[in-house]
């Protein structure tokens, strides 16, 4: 019988994420361990995935992917974890929430590619500038313990996993707000689980793409 929840994923991936959260929500569920090139690429996944990448979640049938979808979809499933905060209180939850996984991460991603918009393409793009949007987020953060105010949730999985990677590899200023807020997370034991979980199958899954 098929798992009732599954996650596909790879530990050099956002997959981390997505593991992170399953084990904040404390279901049982199932790993697949995807490589890219090969089984990411295959017919079975792509059915999944059509984009082909990962991570994705199966649960009871249905298909979940791009993380922050996950993190609000767990958030939800299952509400016993405590990770969404009441329907009335959700305007932070889902302003910052969305604004990592738009803004924030358009922002980088064209800075990664030497992509830098003039005055006019500024007008076009969401984020405007990297700087702004990080000075945007960086002033949100100077005044909370987390996104949502004062109780960790969902949002604070995806946009503080987004804040270390961004500035582990320099993609972002180690500013005292970032750095005082993935101090405050980054020992959650879900969190530690999970990387030690992704951190053993390093090895086995050296394929980059």
């Amino acid at each position: 019988m098929a798992a009732d929840l599954t996650l596909y994923t790879n530990p050099m991936s956002r997959g981390r994420i997505a593991r992170w959260m399953l084990e904040e929500v404390g279901a049982p569920y199932e790993t697949v361990v995807l490589d890219y090139g090969t089984t990411m690429k295959n017919d079975a996944y792509r059915a999944i995935n059509p984009m082909m990448k990962v991570p994705a979640i199966v649960h009871q049938g249905m298909v979940v992917t791009e993380v922050a979808a996950i993190c609000a979809y767990l958030a939800d499933a299952f509400p016993q974890a405590g990770l969404a905060p009441a329907p009335a209180e959700r305007a932070d939850y889902y302003r910052w929430l969305f604004f990592g996984a738009g803004p924030l991460e358009a922002a980088i991603t064209n800075r990664s590619m030497g992509v830098e918009p003039d005055a006019r393409q500024q007008q076009m793009a969401g984020y405007g500038t990297l700087e702004l949007t990080a000075g945007t987020l960086e002033s949100m953060l100077k005044d909370r313990d987390y996104i949502a105010g004062n109780r960790f949730s969902a949002a604070d999985v995806y946009v503080g996993s987004s804040l270390m990677w961004y500035t582990g590899f320099g993609l972002l200023p180690k500013s005292a707000p970032f750095m005082a807020y993935i101090a405050r997370i980054a020992d959650r034991p879900a969190h530690r689980r999970a990387s030690e979980i992704d951190d053993a199958l390093m090895p086995a899954k050296a394929d980059a793409g």
